[in-house]
């Protein structure tokens, strides 16, 4: 079984940058789908970016794209989320999560937290103007 511990959350001012680890146990092996989700203060959760582990494609979300990069250490099973440029709108509490039900490409679709079966405990970012 797949376990994931999200981390690297804090406050920041808007145009700085964080970076979110999320460290992989349990059943860490190539090709699985590790994703990043965030949820504001009343509104649904919506998918960030995805990728396969070791070496397979990612994807994005467009609001993040060209700001946000994730990326990934295998020798350390971890998967980071790079932000820069952050604005006071990706204020969240941010998730990393798994999916073995091959929606991992549907990261930017509404809705797609239901394909997701494994979730972190979730790290906070905030973002001042």
């Amino acid at each position: 079984q797949v376990q994931l511990v999200d981390s690297g959350g804090g406050s920041v001012q808007a145009g700085g940058s964080l970076r979110l680890s999320c460290t992989v146990s349990g059943n860490f092996y190539s090709g699985i789908c590790v994703a990043w989700f965030r949820q504001a203060t009343g509104k649904e959760r919506e998918g960030v970016a995805s990728l396969y582990t070791s070496g397979g494609l990612a994807f994005y979300a467009d609001s993040v794209k060209g700001r946000f990069t994730i990326s990934e250490d295998v020798s350390k099973k971890t998967v980071y989320l790079h932000m820069n440029s952050l604005q006071p709108e990706d204020t969240a509490m941010y998730y990393c999560a798994h999916t073995t039900t091959g929606a991992c490409s549907l990261i930017g679709s509404t809705s797609s937290a239901r394909f997701f079966e494994i979730w972190g405990q979730g790290t906070q970012v905030t973002v001042s103007s």
